[in-house]
C-alpha cells in the first residue's frame, strides 16, 4: 500500500473536484462506495461489531456517509464526512479555524489522514491517532487495488465550485410544461415570485464570522434569483430545451414547477444532470427506483390507485368475478392511474375494463362509456371537474363508484347528488378540518402579500417547498453541494411542524415520495363540500 499523502492544497481540490467527479462517475471507486461492488464484480464484504456480517449494497459506504460523502446526524449518532478535504485537513484548535465548507460532523482536533492511515481505518476501524472508531463503522475486506480506487473516489467527493452559485447569488429554476394548467401555473409563479422577493428583502448583510465552538449558520449570504423555464412543443423536445436553458442559466436546483400529463422528460433530465428537482406540482410523477435528485410530495394519482386498490382488495374473497370499469380521457393522467390500479388488482381476480374517452369527448360519449355497466360492476372515474359535471343522471344500475379526488377537485368536485350518494373518493391529503391549522400559516402569508388563492393546494405546496429549501440551506451554511441539499432535506423533513395539506412528511435514502397515504371519503351532503372518512388513514402502495 502506498504511503503517499492526500494533497494538502484545498484550493487545488476545489478547482479540480467537479471535473474529477465527472470523470470517475462510473468508475470502480464509485461502485465500491455507492453499490458495495468490487472492481471485479464481486460483492463488497465487511463486518460490524458485534460480529454482524455485511455484503453488497448493505455494506456500501453511501448508507452512512451519504452520496455527498459529507455524512449525516441521526439522533445521537454523527457520521463524519469522508470527502477528501475533510480527511486531509491539518489539525486545528476549533472547527472555525479549518476554513472549510461547514458540515456537522467535521472535526478539527485530529491529525490529517494519509492513504496508509485511511486504509487502516477502513480495514481495521482504527482512527488516524490509533483510537478505535465508532462501532457503527464496518471493517472492510479490501485488497490494495480496491483500496486505491476507493480512496481516489473519496478525494473526488470534495466540495468544489457548483453551477448556479456565485459569491453573491444562489440561482434556482422552476420548470413549467406547456400542458400545465394555466390557473395553477399563475398561482404557483406568484407564490415563487413573492417568496424570492421576501427572501432577498430580509437577507442579512455580510458580517464577520463569529468564533464559536458551536456550529456556524449563515456563514454565507447570497441573493436568491429565480429563472422560469417555460417549455414548448412536444415532450420529446423538452430535454434538449432544458439542456440549452441550463447551459445559458446555470442553477443550483429546480424548485417547485408545474407539469401536466407528462413529467417524465423533466425527471430524466434532472437525474442525468444530477440537478435537484424539489417537489414539483404534478399529478403523475415519475417512479424511478434508481432516482436520487427528484423529490415529490406524493405519488399523485398513482397513490390514489393504491388507496382504491386497498379498499377493493377485500372483494377478492367473493365467489363471483368482479369487473372494474375505469373511465378516463386518453390524453390525461387518468390513463396511467387506471393501468396502475389494474396492475395492483390483477392478482386479486378483478377484470379491469378501460373506457378511454377522446380529447373531444362530450356528455354523449361519457354516457356511452357507462352504457354496458351492470349492477355488480364497479366504476372508477379518473376525470376532471368539467367531465364530472357533465355525467348527467346516474344510471340506476350503477351502485359502486370511486372518484379521483386529486383530478376531480377534492371536496369541491362537481358531482350531482345522485352520484354523491354512491361515490367514494380517493383523498390523498389530510382531511380539511385536520389540516386547517397547518394551512393557516401559508394562507395568512398569501393574504398579507395580496396573492390571489386560485389553486390552494398547489400554492400551499409551493410555499412549503420554498420554506423547506430555505431551512435546508440555513443548516448547510456555506456548503453548496447539490447532493448535500437533497440529503439535508431528507434528514430534516420529518421534523417540520407546518406540513400544509399533509399530516406528515418524511423521506429516507431510497424514498422519493414524502407523503405515502390518504383516505377514502364520502360526501356528507348532496351539494356542499363536507366530507367524512370511510375508515382511517391508509398507506398506499
Amino acid at each position: 500500500m502506498s504511503g503517499r499523502q492526500f494533497t494538502r492544497c484545498p484550493l487545488l481540490l476545489l478547482l479540480l473536484s467537479c471535473a474529477a467527479l465527472a470523470a470517475s462517475a462510473s468508475g470502480p471507486g464509485e461502485r465500491i462506495y455507492r453499490e458495495g461492488m468490487l472492481p471485479g464484480g464481486q460483492a463488497l464484504h465487511a463486518v460490524r461489531d458485534p460480529g454482524l456480517q455485511l455484503s453488497g449494497n448493505e455494506a456500501a459506504c453511501i448508507n452512512c456517509h451519504r452520496r455527498s460523502g459529507l455524512g449525516m446526524t441521526e439522533g445521537r449518532a454523527t457520521i463524519p464526512p469522508v470527502a477528501g478535504i475533510y480527511l486531509e485537513h491539518p489539525r486545528a484548535g476549533i472547527v472555525d479555524d479549518l476554513d472549510l465548507p461547514f458540515v456537522e460532523g467535521m472535526r478539527a482536533d485530529r491529525d490529517p489522514y494519509t492513504d496508509a492511515s485511511l486504509a487502516r481505518a477502513i480495514r481495521a476501524g482504527v482512527g488516524v491517532e490509533g483510537n478505535p472508531l465508532n462501532y457503527l463503522m464496518p471493517r472492510y475486506d479490501l485488497d490494495d487495488a480496491s483500496m486505491t480506487v476507493l480512496i481516489d473516489y473519496l478525494r473526488h467527493l470534495s466540495p468544489g465550485k457548483v453551477p448556479g452559485v456565485t459569491d453573491g447569488e444562489l440561482n434556482f429554476a422552476t420548470i413549467v410544461t406547456p400542458d400545465a394548467n394555466p390557473v395553477v401555473r399563475a398561482g404557483v409563479l406568484e407564490v415563487l415570485d413573492k417568496f424570492f422577493t421576501d427572501k432577498n428583502h430580509y437577507r442579512r448583510g455580510d458580517a464577520p464570522r463569529l468564533r464559536s465552538s458551536h456550529r456556524m449558520m449563515f456563514k454565507a449570504y447570497r441573493t436568491w434569483r429565480l429563472h422560469v423555464w417555460e417549455l414548448t412543443g412536444r415532450p420529446e423536445t423538452w430535454e434538449a430545451q432544458l439542456r440549452v436553458r441550463l447551459a445559458a442559466e446555470p442553477v443550483f436546483a429546480v424548485i417547485s414547477g408545474v407539469g401536466g400529463k407528462d413529467w417524465e422528460p423533466v425527471h430524466r433530465f434532472c437525474e442525468a444532470q444530477s440537478l435537484p428537482c424539489l417537489f414539483p406540482n404534478v399529478d403523475l410523477p415519475a417512479v424511478d427506483a434508481r432516482g436520487f435528485d427528484t423529490l415529490y410530495l406524493s405519488k399523485g394519482v398513482l397513490l390514489e390507485a393504491g388507496l382504491i386498490a386497498h379498499a377493493l382488495s377485500s372483494r377478492r374473497a367473493e365467489a363471483t368475478p368482479v369487473r372494474l370499469v375505469q373511465v378516463f380521457r386518453a390524453d390525461d393522467v387518468g390513463r396511467e392511474a387506471a393501468r396502475e390500479l389494474a396492475r395492483l388488482l390483477g392478482p386479486e381476480g378483478f377484470t379491469c375494463i378501460e373506457r378511454g374517452l377522446s380529447s373531444t369527448a362530450g356528455s354523449g360519449e361519457l354516457r356511452r362509456a357507462l352504457s354496458t355497466v351492470g349492477p355488480q360492476d364497479i366504476v372508477v372515474f379518473w376525470l376532471r371537474p368539467r367531465d364530472l359535471a357533465a355525467l348527467g343522471p346516474r344510471p340506476k344500475q350503477i351502485q359502486s363508484v370511486y372518484v379521483s379526488g386529486r383530478m376531480g377537485a377534492l371536496e369541491h368536485a362537481p358531482l350531482a347528488a345522485d352520484w354523491r350518494a354512491v361515490a367514494l373518493m380517493a383523498y390523498p391529503f389530510d382531511l380539511p378540518e385536520l389540516r386547517r391549522v397547518r394551512v393557516d400559516f401559508p394562507m395568512g402569508w398569501f393574504s398579507i402579500r395580496k396573492i390571489p388563492v386560485v389553486a390552494e393546494q398547489a400554492q400551499t405546496d409551493t410555499w412549503m417547498t420554498c420554506s423547506i429549501v430555505s431551512d435546508a440551506l440555513n443548516h448547510m451554511a456555506d456548503t453548496f453541494v447539490r447532493d448535500y441539499l437533497v440529503e439535508r432535506i431528507e434528514q430534516m423533513l420529518e421534523h417540520r411542524l407546518i406540513t400544509g395539506y399533509y399530516p406528515r412528511l418524511a423521506l429516507a435514502q431510497n424514498q422519493r415520495f414524502a407523503s405515502k397515504g390518504g383516505y377514502l371519503v364520502r360526501f356528507a351532503d348532496p351539494a356542499g363540500t363536507k366530507i367524512r372518512p370511510e375508515g382511517g388513514w391508509i398507506t398506499g402502495s
